[in-house]
């Protein structure tokens, strides 16, 4: 999470707020640079459309302010706000459409100061970015809180599901991946050259380690710890 000091170079100096406004909408970006253009204090360094070209601005312009949409066509706010800060300290202040639990707490996660949702009038929007660019936080500690909590559930099951990984064979995964389609036993057995009884002797050995009682069950299970996709039923023309 970047840190920012209260007393900003932009303050200190006497010099204004560079703001990079990254938008892929056209119209809106227009609106929002002119909207910020009034004021005496902000300079818009850029407008860019999509992640890559806002961190090829950043490199440019060192933006003390960035004003972010949360949707971009090549990757999320959040994945652009992340790449961003990693080469400039610059206050990040999300702008969107989803006014989600998620998108908040990913934002929050990506180090945001700010969240406007696309309701909030010109002057909100002024307001955010002078306040953020001074390094004041405009989120609810309690958010972050919540963020923190969910990175470590997150990462829990993560953990969880390599643990989980590391207790099957590639055979017993790829046995797991043929039942998902649907084959029978004897179909599995010819696909991947093996007997069909040894193929219900892996089954056998995945509904064990799974703890589960069926090969539906064993099915959900894979799915969940991540060990396969569960993909519609294949049809198969051998036997």
């Amino acid at each position: 999470m970047a840190h920012f000091e209260t007393d900003s170079t932009a303050e200190a100096t006497g010099s204004p707020v560079q703001v990079l406004i990254v938008q892929d909408h056209a119209l809106l970006a227009a609106e929002l640079s002119r909207v910020l253009a009034k004021e005496a204090d902000f300079v818009v360094v850029g407008v860019s459309s999509t992640g890559a070209d806002a961190l090829k601005a950043t490199r440019e312009h060192q933006p003390d302010v960035v004003l972010m949409d949360y949707r971009l066509p090549d990757m999320s706010g959040p994945s652009a706000a992340t790449l961003i800060l990693a080469e400039q300290p610059a206050a990040i202040v999300f702008h969107s459409a989803d006014d989600s639990e998620d998108a908040l707490l990913d934002a929050v996660d990506a180090g945001a100061l700010a969240y406007l949702t696309k309701q909030a009038t010109p002057e909100q929007i002024v307001d955010a970015v002078r306040r953020a660019a001074h390094g004041d936080l405009l989120i609810p500690a309690d958010l972050f809180v919540r963020a923190i909590a969910r990175k470590r559930n997150v990462a829990s099951a993560k953990r969880e599901r390599e643990a989980v990984r590391l207790e099957f064979t590639p055979r017993e995964i790829e046995v797991l991946q043929l039942l998902a389609t649907g084959l029978s036993t004897n179909h599995m057995a010819a696909r991947i050259g093996i007997a069909p009884h040894t193929i219900e002797w892996h089954v056998r050995n995945v509904i064990e380690k799974l703890a589960v009682h069926s090969k539906l069950q064993a099915l959900i299970a894979a799915a969940h710890y991540g060990l396969i996709e569960l993909r519609g039923p294949q049809s198969d023309s051998s036997g």
